[in-house]
This record gives C-alpha cells, sequence and structure tokens, in this order.
C-alpha cells in the first residue's frame, strides 16, 4: 500500500477485527496501553474501540509531550516572558496549558509578554536573527520526536555565533518514562494491569526498536511499534493478542514503512552532540524520574535560558478537580473525571489532557466518546 488512503479501508479494518476475534480467548481481558498521542487521537477518531471485542481494552498512556508538562515549568517560561521581557517562543499547543494563578502564556500574552507560537525553533532563531537587540526564548517540549530539531537549532546558533538566543529545555525521554509507569502504584497499591504496549511511531523513527528492549526484559511485557492509521493500529492489536496467547514478551515492529531497527543515525548523532541526560525531571502525574529528560551539556550551556536568567524549578500542585496525573498513569480513563465534559472543555481547558489535540481527554471529547457519561453538576 502506498496511499494513506488504502490505510484507512474500513472493509480491511473489520476483516482484522474479525482475525482479532477469532484469536482471543473469551475467558480472559486484554489491556493494552498506547504511548502516543497520536495513537490516542486516531483511536478516537476512527472509532477502533466499537470494532474490537468487549474483552479488548486501550489503555491511555503518558504519549502527550504538552501533558506531561508540569505547571512548574510553564510557570517558569511565563516568569521569563512577564518579568524578563524577552520574545517567548513555542508551539501552540503550549499557550493554553493552565499554569498557576490561573495564568498560561497565553493569559501572559493578553498582559503584554511577548509570547508567540511558532512551528519550530528554527523559526524562533530566525526571530532573534531578526532581533539582535532582544532576548529570545524558546520553550522545548517533546518526546525524542522533537529533539533533533531542537539540536540542530542550537548548533545552527552557536555556528552563526547568535548571542541572543536560549532555550528552557523540557525534552523528556520515552523508553525511561515507559518503565517507570510500571513500578508506579496506582492508589489501590495495585500494579498497573496492563498485557502489552502499542509502541508510539514517530519517537520509534528516531530512536528505533532496541531501546525497548530492556523493558521487554524487565517487565515481561510485548511492544508493537505502530503506525498512525487505523489499519496499523488493528493491525498491532492482533499481533500484541498473539504475543500475549503465546506468552512471548518480545519487540515487534509493524510501522516498518518508517521505522528500523537502529532508528535515524543523523538524528541521533545531533542529539548526543548538543544535549546530555539529566538527573531526573518531572513528569506531570508520574512524580520526578530519574534520566527521563535532557539538558544542555556544557559545549552548549550558553544556549540554556534556565542559566541565563537564574531560573529554579518550583514543584506545583495539579487542580485538585483534574484527573490528568491518574489518566496519564493509566488508571483512569477521561469519561472518569467529573469535571470531564462539563466545567473541563477544550474551550476551557482545566488540565493538560484537554489541551492538546494529542491529550486523551481532547480525543476523546473532540470525536463524541463523552456522549455516554452522566451530566455532572458541579
Amino acid at each position: 500500500m502506498k496511499y494513506v488512503d488504502e490505510f484507512r479501508d474500513s472493509v480491511l479494518a473489520k476483516k482484522i477485527a474479525t482475525r482479532i476475534k477469532a484469536l482471543i480467548n473469551p475467558d480472559r481481558h486484554y489491556a493494552f496501553m498506547e504511548f502516543c498521542g497520536g495513537h490516542t487521537h486516531a483511536i478516537s477518531r476512527f472509532g477502533l474501540i466499537d470494532l474490537l471485542p468487549s474483552n479488548v481494552s486501550l489503555i491511555h498512556g503518558p504519549g502527550c509531550p504538552v501533558c506531561v508538562l508540569p505547571i512548574g515549568r510553564v510557570d517558569m517560561a511565563i516568569q521569563v516572558a512577564l518579568e524578563q521581557r524577552v520574545i517567548l517562543c513555542t508551539y501552540a499547543d503550549v499557550l493554553r496549558v493552565p499554569a498557576s494563578n490561573g495564568m498560561s502564556l497565553q493569559k501572559a500574552k493578553a498582559r503584554g509578554a511577548d509570547v508567540r507560537a511558532v512551528y519550530s525553533p528554527l523559526d524562533a532563531l530566525q526571530i532573534a536573527l531578526a532581533n539582535p537587540l532582544l532576548e529570545v526564548v524558546f520553550l522545548a517540549i517533546g518526546f525524542e520526536t522533537t529533539i533533533p530539531t531542537t539540536a540542530i537549532t542550537l548548533m545552527k546558533a552557536k555556528k552563526l555565533g547568535v548571542r541572543n538566543f536560549s532555550i528552557l529545555c523540557n525534552h523528556v525521554l520515552t523508553p525511561t518514562a515507559m518503565q517507570a509507569i510500571f513500578s508506579v502504584k496506582n492508589q489501590s497499591n495495585e500494579d498497573l494491569k496492563v498485557d502489552g504496549i502499542i509502541g508510539p511511531a514517530h519517537v520509534s523513527i528516531i530512536i528505533g526498536t532496541t531501546p525497548y528492549d530492556s523493558f521487554v526484559k524487565t517487565y515481561s511485557k510485548p511492544v508493537v511499534i505502530a503506525g498512525f492509521e487505523p489499519l496499523d493500529l488493528m493491525q498491532s492489536i492482533q499481533m500484541l493478542i498473539t504475543l500475549v496467547n503465546l506468552g512471548r514478551a518480545e519487540v515487534q515492529n509493524e510501522f516498518t514503512r518508517a521505522v528500523q531497527r537502529e532508528g535515524n543515525l543523523i538524528a541521533k548523532e545531533a542529539i548526543a552532540e548538543v544535549f546530555r541526560v539529566r538527573d531526573s525531571f518531572e513528569w506531570r502525574g508520574l512524580g520526578s524520574i530519574p534520566k527521563s529528560a535532557l539538558e544542555l551539556n556544557n559545549e552548549y550551556s550558553e544556549f540554556d535560558g534556565e542559566i541565563r536568567f537564574s531560573l529554579l524549578y518550583k514543584k506545583v500542585r495539579d487542580n485538585k478537580a483534574c484527573e490528568c496525573g491518574a489518566i496519564l498513569r493509566g488508571e483512569k480513563k477521561p469519561q472518569d473525571c467529573k469535571i470531564f465534559g462539563t466545567i473541563c472543555t477544550p474551550e476551557n481547558p482545566i488540565g493538560s489532557c484537554m489541551v492538546s489535540s494529542e491529550g486523551a481527554c481532547a480525543a476523546h471529547y473532540s470525536y463524541g466518546r463523552f456522549r455516554n457519561i452522566p451530566v455532572v453538576v458541579i
């Protein structure tokens, strides 16, 4: 198959659903976690749950980079934008993430801060080159998917000798979080009941499949790297069910048209050139996870906004009414949150899971998965 429409063929999807139904053991329940916001979006958009047997469930994981960004990190960006009077650049979704005291970067912009939405850090660097008398700060977020672009931007800034450009680095690492989420007990002090992982697509294009070997070995759970289209996901679920039935914990790659075992070597070299692993980093809903994020290494520390503006990270508790943390941990679904679809909507997000299009709450709301929940009056 060569075209996107071919991967959205409903007849073929139903055929795979029939094969899945024939594969499953009716006496057991299968639960698989998708570790990619793009997968969460596709599952809701194309109604894949409706094609699966009732004893096969999909659980949302921490696969949305906007969602896992803790409030304290957004507060740092707001502080720089308001107090240092810089040009603060970041991706559009980040502007609406709720921060402390009812603030967000969007509201900081309304108060006079120069906050701009850009498509990439290279756009922010161009703004710095065009405004040599002003400091330009890029709020960098994302998994391995966006890290190479940030690295290349900083390499270019260093080569050009740019002095008015820096970043606030919030790049996080998927395999480490994957291991961490299975080591965290839920509120009932029980282990996460998941039989396998639908592995992320874009992340795996960069890092390949080998980084998941450690997870598979440690937790004896299979991982299948999946593409974003309906047939990709249905095929990956079939592959996971087959592995579970055989009792085999291994890494398999459904997304062979884009993912290679060794990943993208050029991208990985750029990352290694610019970054090093942080000792610890806080994730929304997961707490501080050792070795789960990146920071600039010594050769690029001149571009570290935290150092340049003497910023100190302060942990901030999430809104008590919001269940975003539990949703990111796979403990709850969006419908389990009392304010989902009522007080908390994409127009009025209370938690980050409702902000980004890759967030579980936004995906469920946008594609009507909320319609079977009772109306709750708070």
